[in-house]
């Protein structure tokens, strides 16, 4: 009994080891509301699809989300939700124009 046990969590810890890479490398999307000021203000919501760190990271998310934004002269005021590619087609729409844009 106790084999079986140490065996089935060796596997079990093998498993998580061979998937955490797997699943930090994967890429997701997140919604976001941004802003500009220089001729009046200015509002927008997009989505943005992000790679690796940034997807498991909130700090990183931010970081890239802004810079990206900054290029365009915008300046993000809050990122909403991160999700995965099942979430897309429910905010395109809303999204228009900046729907991956950035």
């Amino acid at each position: 009994m106790k084999n079986i046990l140490k065996n089935s969590v060796l596997v079990i810890g093998l498993s998580l080891l061979i998937a955490t890479p797997a699943m930090a490398a994967s890429d997701c999307y997140v919604d976001y509301k941004a802003k500009q000021t220089e001729s009046g203000l200015k509002l927008h919501y997009g989505v943005m699809k992000l790679k690796g760190d940034a997807c498991s990271n909130n700090g990183k998310a931010q970081k890239v989300v802004s810079k990206r934004l900054a290029k365009g002269g915008w300046k993000l005021l809050t990122i909403l939700s991160r999700f995965d590619k099942s979430g897309l087609s429910k905010r395109q729409a809303n999204a228009g124009a900046y729907y991956l844009r950035y």
